[in-house]
This record gives structure tokens, C-alpha cells and sequence, in this order.
């Protein structure tokens, strides 16, 4: 997903063109960026397609939209998800792919190890563990250098196409922050994901931090999208959402404590708690107006997810 800068997509996908075992396709999804990025990915031989959205609808969208083309215009079988500042290490994909297949049983997802650009790991990406797995889940991952996860980032991530098929897509209307932990806590509520530490990819953000880093703008959206993970999510189970729930809390406390601008925050805090009444928008409605309108109802309609109406009208 690539929007605006064409400098790290390009990093992003020569890292892809180096990889040990070949990616078989590659789309790129262009939330309308300004700065040449669509016709940087169209120039590149890595890349299979470029799909030009007509406005910018965030990672969230931009995550919805790549994952239902991959499965429903290409057919894959496992996607690759990853966002335009990340880079893949030469063994990334193949490290992924020999976890898939040595693990006895099929995940769901795997999740590559992200570092800043100085080798530390990235505290934005850190997977979470899996709460009250079993001994025989976590010796089955430790056996093969792996670890038991209960959700991750879209910074580096596998995904298998039936889970996608099953479950559906992202919350496109979340448009940035926790989609990712909404979305690979749905897939993973009754599915194994591992932590796979020998793939490693670059996730070069601007600086090196938590996402409560000085949030700005950005607090309306976690307090909101996190409300509406609680409330509106078949993703976590009602003990799960008790604890994650509490950490949340906490976390927007320490926020505003360290921020500067406590009004500031408080008043997008509070537009957050306000829309957060009101359910999503439905990610078929999100991106109907979208070159992947028919993919996303595909996917959609195959979860059971699709509204009665847009159902019957095909």
C-alpha cells in the first residue's frame, strides 16, 4: 500500500525484486499519491499491478482493497502484506514460507521480525503473544524458532487466502490505527499465528517509538477505532476485550500525561468516544466507488458478510 512516498516505495520494492525465493506477483495499491508513487510502481519489474484509488482512504483501506485483489482478481493463495516504509530483508519471504511448512498445521498468519534502521526491533511492531496457549501450541512453535501470536502489524505479514475468504476483509473505515489489530485478532481468534523472528524487514518510520508517541491528530482515530474493536468486533473474547480494554485506558492516561497538549488531545479523545456510537461503515459501501468494488464483495458476499440488499442485487 503506497501512498506519497515514492523514495521508501522504491526501497520497498526492490527489496521485493531481491528476494531469496521470488514473489510470484505484485500489486500495489496507489491511495492516491501526488508525488509520482503510481508511476514509480507501474516502471518497476517487480511489480504485476498497479491499482489507482481515487482518493486517499488510509492504510486501512488501502490494506482492504490490496487483500481483496490478491484473492479475488489473482487468485492467491497466501498474501504478503506490507506498507511503502518497510523493507524486506533478501531472506524475508523464504524464511516465512519454511515456518508455514515445517509448523504442523496451518497458520493463519506469520509475522516477520521489523527493526528500525539502527537493528533495534521495532516497538510498534512487536507481535502479541497468544494469552493461555497451550503447551502444546507453544512447543510446537518454539520447535521451529517460532512464537505463538495472538495478533500483529501490517508491516510484514502472511496471510492464507481461506482465512481472508472465511473472515472477510479489514475494517476499511477505520482508516488508520488499530485496523491491523482488529483485523489479525478476528483472523486469529480461532486460528494459530507465529511470530516468525528469522524474517526480518526495515520498518523505517520517521522516528523510533510506540504508535502513543505523540499521537496528535491521530488520538481521535485510536480512541475511536479502539472503541469500536471493544464494541463492535467479533475479534476478541469478552476476557480479552476486559484486558485489552484496561491497557487501553491506561495508555491513553500516560498519553495525555506526557503530551504537551493535553486540550488537544482531550478534545480529539472526545470526537473519538462520540463517533465511536455509531457502528462502521461497512467496507463494501467504503470502497464501492473503488477499482476493487466487485473484488471486495467477492470476499465479502464468501464471509457472509455482504448486507442482505447489496446480496440480493449481486
Amino acid at each position: 500500500m503506497a501512498y506519497n512516498r515514492r523514495d521508501l516505495l522504491a526501497q520497498t520494492l526492490d527489496g521485493l525484486a531481491a528476494q531469496v525465493r521470488p514473489v510470484d506477483g505484485v500489486v500495489v495499491i496507489d491511495n492516491a499519491s501526488t508525488d509520482g508513487s503510481g508511476d514509480l510502481a507501474r516502471a518497476h519489474d517487480v511489480v504485476t499491478e498497479v491499482v489507482a484509488m481515487n482518493e486517499n482512504l488510509g492504510g486501512a483501506g488501502g490494506f482492504a482493497a490490496g487483500i481483496a485483489r490478491a484473492v479475488a482478481t489473482h487468485q492467491a493463495d497466501l498474501v504478503w502484506v506490507m506498507d511503502d516504509d518497510t523493507i524486506p530483508t533478501p531472506g524475508a519471504l523464504e524464511a516465512l514460507l519454511a515456518a508455514r511448512k515445517s509448523y504442523p498445521g496451518t497458520p493463519a498468519i506469520l509475522a516477520s521480525r521489523a527493526v528500525w534502521s539502527d537493528g533495534r526491533e521495532h516497538p510498534m511492531n512487536t507481535p502479541r503473544s497468544r494469552p493461555g496457549a497451550s503447551r502444546d501450541l507453544v512447543a510446537a512453535a518454539q520447535a521451529i524458532g517460532t512464537r505463538q501470536i495472538r495478533s500483529a502489524s501490517f508491516v510484514s505479514i502472511l496471510l492464507d487466502a481461506r482465512a481472508v475468504w472465511e473472515d472477510g476483509l479489514p475494517e476499511a473505515d477505520f482508516f488508520l490505527w488499530n485496523d491491523d489489530f482488529e483485523y489479525t485478532a478476528r483472523l486469529l481468534r480461532h486460528r494459530v499465528g507465529l511470530f516468525v523472528p528469522a524474517s526480518e524487514v526495515l520498518h523505517l518510520t520517521r522516528t523510533f517509538g510506540a504508535s502513543e508517541t505523540d499521537p496528535g491528530a491521530r488520538f481521535y482515530n485510536e480512541v475511536r477505532n479502539k472503541i469500536w474493536l471493544f464494541t463492535r468486533s467479533s475479534a476478541l473474547d469478552p476476557v480479552e476485550k476486559a484486558l485489552y480494554g484496561g491497557r487501553s485506558v491506561l495508555r491513553w492516561i500516560q498519553t495525555l500525561y506526557a503530551s504537551g497538549q493535553k486540550r488537544t488531545l482531550l478534545k480529539h479523545a472526545y470526537r473519538g468516544l462520540h463517533d465511536a456510537t455509531e457502528a462502521p461503515t461497512p467496507v463494501e459501501v467504503v470502497l464501492a466507488n473503488t477499482p476493487v468494488a466487485e473484488d471486495v464483495k467477492q470476499v465479502q458476499r464468501s464471509a457472509g458478510l455482504l448486507g442482505r440488499d447489496e446480496a440480493a442485487n449481486g
